[in-house]
């Protein structure tokens, strides 16, 4: 695929919370292609914005934590800008996805008219230990229930997707912190976008996770996630 000669404009949304560490190495490995890369820094309290700048990226703030106001942030900043988008890819700054496999994701939006793509963290890709248990369960219970409730394909909640940007905007995303991911997917299935997972290579990422790697995240990630799959289904 000669994606590098596409008239898409592609841009790229990483929400960052202290990442100093991986930062610089996730902007330094995105593809050419892609018009910009928007860091949010969400309430970091390191040298995330400096050296995502130094970088290259855009970096933006946003005080509030959680995932989902850095994810909304970025959004902002993007319905600002004429000529927008035509694709929005999200992944995350600690360096556990492979950015240079953005070309995989984007590629069926380019060629095939799919709407919405999601980076499958599969097991024969995934570093051991990248995932720890209570992503793996939890990422097993929200696509079963998914699945039973909506007939949906989903195997993965993985942070690793493209979109495109007027299907994105079509959404109305609202969720702040942890049900970000679920809820896009929920909508995508709800409004009927064409949608499909691509499998992706996973490593374990730089630092400790904010979310999984502490009872307190895993417990709140939890609850967000089956409240979104609850909410919808009984709508």
């Amino acid at each position: 695929m000669s994606i590098t000669t596409s008239q898409a404009i592609i841009k790229v949304i990483i929400p960052a919370f202290n990442e100093a560490s991986s930062i610089a190495l996730v902007v330094g490995d995105i593809p050419d292609f892609v018009d910009e890369v928007i860091v949010v820094s969400n309430n970091s309290t390191d040298a995330t914005e400096a050296n995502a700048a130094n970088a290259g990226a855009t970096v933006l703030t946003e005080n509030r934590p959680g995932y989902g106001y850095a994810c909304l942030k970025g959004m902002e900043y993007l319905a600002q800008q004429n000529p927008g988008p035509d694709i929005i890819v999200f992944l995350d700054g600690d360096y556990s996805d492979f950015p240079e496999q953005i070309n995989e994701l984007v590629a069926p939006i380019l060629n095939d008219n799919v709407d919405f793509v999601v980076g499958a963290r599969v097991r024969r890709f995934r570093e051991s230990g990248s995932m720890t248990f209570p992503q793996r369960f939890g990422n097993w219970l929200a696509t079963s229930l998914m699945r039973l409730f909506f007939n949906a394909r989903f195997t993965d909640l993985g942070p690793f997707r493209a979109i495109k940007y007027n299907k994105l905007l079509q959404l109305q995303m609202q969720d702040k912190t942890y049900g970000w991911t679920v809820e896009m997917q929920l909508k995508a299935l709800k409004q009927d976008l064409r949608y499909m997972e691509i499998p992706v290579r996973y490593r374990n990422r730089i630092g400790v996770s904010k979310v999984s790697g502490t009872v307190k995240g895993t417990i709140f990630a939890g609850i967000k996630i089956l409240g979104w799959i609850f909410k919808y289904s009984f709508k």
